[in-house]
């Protein structure tokens, strides 16, 4: 099964690849993103290191809302004015889960984004920061089985 988070922001807010690792590097954790990530022109997967596992990442497309979104009212209501969405796509594994809210976090905080969990409701930055600990020792776990 995959699961799907939406990072909706404007173009001219989107973060260099720079700015993004600077943004989570202030929020204090271990994510180290693919050093040629361009979230403007890359889509696939992009791999990740996360306390030093190297086997972590998740699928990226970046794109205009309205292609995401296409006619369905709830996500653009989510999206507001935003123009851009980053949709970052992972299985099962809790280290890839892990990466993707560590980097919805950064582009909450740092640049506006507003992120959503498959079109559901927004969560707010404070509530996604608190649950970042308990899913990080999770993805840690699951490294050790």
């Amino acid at each position: 099964m995959s699961n799907t988070q939406f990072a909706f922001l404007k173009q001219d807010r989107l973060p260099s690849r720079a700015a993004l690792q600077a943004a989570i590097d202030a929020l204090g954790y271990d994510l180290q993103l693919y050093p040629e990530l361009d979230l403007r022109s890359d889509s696939g997967f992009s791999p990740c290191v996360l306390n030093g596992v190297p086997d972590v990442g998740f699928e990226l497309e970046t794109g205009p809302v309205a292609e995401v979104a296409g006619d369905d009212e709830e996500i653009l209501a989510i999206a507001g004015d935003n123009d851009l969405c980053i949709s970052m796509v992972w299985r099962s594994s809790m280290k890839d889960c892990a990466a993707v809210m560590i980097v919805s976090c950064a582009l909450q905080k740092d640049f506006g984004a507003v992120i959503s969990y498959e079109g559901e409701e927004p969560q707010a930055l404070e509530d996604a920061l608190a649950a970042l600990p308990e899913i990080i020792a999770e993805a840690m776990q699951q490294r050790k089985r």
